[in-house]
């Protein structure tokens, strides 16, 4: 299962069934569970673990050193779960000590060809980044996200489930969830309706979640009253819980 020019340190960690490509090189602190496919002229490096049944397609680098000059060789991670397709010449770099220590990227993941996710990002579960995305560090993607396209997030955004961008979208403020942007700057343009569809929403929730953007969007309300109307709607629509709690965290105001 690992072909014959790939170098994969002893102390490496892979399991019985893990599949290695040719010229591909693992080192000394990897972790990779059952059913992971690395193809060739992989690069994985770092303390990295990797869950099972990936797919890890040729000359992608993952778990080397942060781009921080700060870095100082610590013994920061990469986690990657289970079901990810990770395409070609994707990098994924190591945690930092200024953050958590480590960078994540959860479950059921798409990620197309050119991707960069840096030092510290959090990436959850059911994500598609398209070809060319980048995440500066510590970004926190939610679940069910869509980047188009050379999307290049800012360092520290966060980027709220279900909501999407356009090609080429510049993102240096928060996107709430459920919310749809694009452009440089980024604009908001209306609600993810097609994926909620897609992801067994009801009509009724869907149309709360439309009229939640209108009254974030639309209204002419301030932040700080939009807000609190929103607040006033989640008892009668749950769904807008997520929203409200991600407004009142949000630490670099929102595209708005």
């Amino acid at each position: 299962m690992i072909h014959q020019t790939a170098i994969v340190h002893p102390n490496a960690k892979l399991a019985s069934d893990v599949e290695v490509g040719a010229y591909t090189l693992i080192g000394e602190h990897v972790e990779i569970a059952d059913g992971t496919v690395v193809g060739p002229h992989v690069v994985i490096n770092g303390h990295t673990r990797i869950g099972k049944n990936n797919r890890i397609f040729q000359f992608s680098s993952l778990g080397e050193i942060p781009q921080d000059k700060k870095y100082a060789n610590e013994p920061t991670r990469l986690e990657i779960g289970d079901n990810n397709t990770i395409r070609e010449f994707c990098t994924f770099n190591l945690g930092t000590v200024q953050d958590g220590g480590v960078t994540r990227l959860g479950d059921d993941n798409w990620i197309m060809a050119y991707v960069h996710i840096a030092h510290d990002c959090q990436v959850g579960s059911h994500t598609i980044m398209a070809n060319g995305a980048t995440l500066g560090g510590h970004v926190h993607v939610g679940d069910w996200v869509f980047l188009g396209g050379l999307s290049g997030v800012h360092q520290f955004v966060r980027i709220g489930a279900h909501a999407m961008t356009g090609f080429q979208t510049r993102l240096a403020q928060d996107l709430p969830p459920y919310v749809t942007v694009a452009g440089n700057p980024a604009e908001a343009h209306g609600i993810n309706s097609e994926g909620l569809k897609r992801r067994g929403f009801s009509g009724a929730a869907i149309m709360a979640i439309k009229n939640a953007y209108k009254t974030l969007y639309k209204s002419g309300l301030s932040f700080d009253q939009a807000k609190l109307v929103l607040q006033g709607q989640v008892g009668e629509h749950a769904e807008l819980q997520l929203l409200v709690d991600f407004l009142s965290t949000s630490q670099r105001g929102i595209v708005r």
